[in-house]
């Protein structure tokens, strides 16, 4: 492969091409489903793109917010919140709590959705998904360029404190991702698969 053969660019310059392809390179990613609760109570429930696990002990998980939203605000006044995962089943639930509604409008009812109390946690998890991890906040953190200025994204992470798995997705003490067909982000504004399990395959590292 050659320079001619490339497509370079620098992002402060654009990229030149009909859609910006930084999403669609770092694909897939898994849905930040977040469920979270304000001071006076009313239940948040949202998708993000940007999620991901970062730390086994303690286990750590995070989501990036653009702009700072409900979730955000919510989860930095009450230290909780409750990822959902997002599978093939709920797409259609999982995109309609996407929408753009008032602070006080319950997500979980304009999406169909049944809330659960949290066990360890003041904030509901997604009855009807087959994982869910109860988070306490462990920072929120405003993402910054190279150059230091500050980016208007803000970055939660979490510990996981209780977690909640349908037995149905255990096989021999082994939980089984291709079973629940979770859905993951690709790259344009509403581009998902999912993961099945005939699509998966293992390799053994070399050490």
């Amino acid at each position: 492969m050659t320079a001619k053969d490339l497509h370079f660019y620098e992002p402060k310059n654009g990229h030149g091409l009909k859609h910006d392809p930084f999403n669609a390179i770092v694909a897939p990613r898994p849905i930040g489903w977040i469920s979270s609760r304000d001071k006076g109570g009313n239940v948040n429930l949202a998708p993000y793109s940007f999620f991901n696990a970062f730390c086994y002990v303690p286990p750590i998980i995070g989501f990036s917010s653009t702009n700072w939203k409900d979730s955000v605000a919510n989860i930095q006044d009450t230290g909780e919140f409750v990822w959902n995962l997002a599978t093939m089943d709920l797409a259609r639930h999982m995109n309609a709590t996407a929408a753009h509604v008032a602070r006080d409008v319950d997500e979980f009812r304009l999406a169909g959705l049944t809330q659960v109390a949290g066990k360890l946690v003041n904030v509901p998890r997604v009855a009807e998904s087959p994982v869910s991890f109860e988070c306490k906040v462990s920072q929120i953190v405003q993402l910054q360029g190279a150059d230091g200025k500050k980016a208007e994204a803000w970055l939660t992470l979490g510990e996981v404190v209780a977690v909640h798995i349908d037995k149905a997705f255990i096989k021999d003490g082994v939980y089984q991702t291709g079973l629940a067909h979770p859905i993951v982000r690709a790259g344009r504004r509403g581009d998902y698969f999912e993961i099945k399990p005939e699509n998966m395959f293992e390799m053994i590292r070399p050490d």
